[in-house]
């Protein structure tokens, strides 16, 4: 039976003779992959696993939502999409646990950034530095005038081509579901055009890779220049319950999962 859960928060019980890193009592924030197993009182993880020390000033369950859309936004907006300074950059979804990171790392990276989002989240998203917020109930973003250098599906709601119109000549789109459309566009653009489709396989990126972007997410954690959204917290006698709040596709931010080891609770992310 597999153990689900891959992004977690919580202190190294044992360390092997032969670590370096890290030791005893060290609390970290982590990224177990492919492997899951997040959703548990103990997880064994390499030395050069996704792992790093938390957040200082932040809660066990802060860090575990940095970490869930931290690690996924980071990589599409920094290396697929290029983000510059200037870029006016569209971000679908921004109410998401993704969408929420990806606002205000587009924010800290120089972006103006539109957030597309539900009636009941426009004041969230323009909270966390949105320049611009757009209610999908009432308006497409791709009927106005705008356009942009990137456009960030994060949610997977919208196509390349329903938004080709609204990227600038060299746009980029990126799309965080993975789709036989998307793979086609993007090995169809990747020729032809200067609009180009792309998708980023955030979970396949060497465990270094992650390793380094949670120490920069630390960095700007503990700078306050990214904060995590946390929409509701359940126990792991709950976890299948929180799993269908979350398939309800109406969350926002993070869904939380504590995790009781004696006296304490340790936190992994949805």
């Amino acid at each position: 039976m597999t153990t689900l859960g891959s992004n977690l928060t919580g202190v190294i019980e044992a360390v092997g003779g032969g670590v370096k890193r890290f030791k005893e009592g060290d609390q970290v924030f982590a990224a177990s992959d492919a492997g899951f197993g997040a959703h548990a009182e103990y997880i064994c993880l390499p030395e050069e696993g996704a792992l790093a020390l938390k957040p200082v000033n932040m809660t066990y369950g802060e860090a575990a939502g940095i970490c869930g859309g931290g690690l996924t936004s980071l990589p599409f907006l920094r290396d697929t999409g290029n983000i510059q300074r200037g870029n006016k950059v569209l971000i679908n979804g921004a109410s998401g646990s993704v969408g929420t990171s990806a606002v205000q790392l587009a924010r800290y990276f120089g972006a103006e950034v539109t957030g597309v989002c539900s009636t009941t989240n426009l004041e969230l998203v323009r909270s966390l530095g949105a320049n611009k917020v757009v209610d999908y109930s009432k308006e497409d973003f791709t009927k106005s005038a705008e356009s942009y250098d990137i456009i960030f599906d994060a949610v997977g709601k919208s196509s390349f081509s329903h938004c080709k119109g609204s990227l600038k000549k060299r746009g980029v789109y990126l799309s965080t579901v993975l789709t036989l459309e998307i793979i086609l566009q993007m090995l169809w653009t990747s020729r032809i055009g200067s609009k180009k489709a792309m998708i980023t396989f955030t979970g396949l990126r060497p465990a270094c890779e992650k390793t380094k972007d949670l120490i920069f997410l630390k960095e700007l954690a503990e700078a306050g220049k990214i904060k995590p959204v946390i929409d509701r917290s359940y126990s792991l006698e709950q976890v299948a319950e929180a799993h269908r709040y979350v398939d309800a596709g109406h969350k926002k931010g993070n869904v939380i999962i504590d995790v009781e080891h004696g006296d304490k609770i340790w936190k992994s992310a949805i």
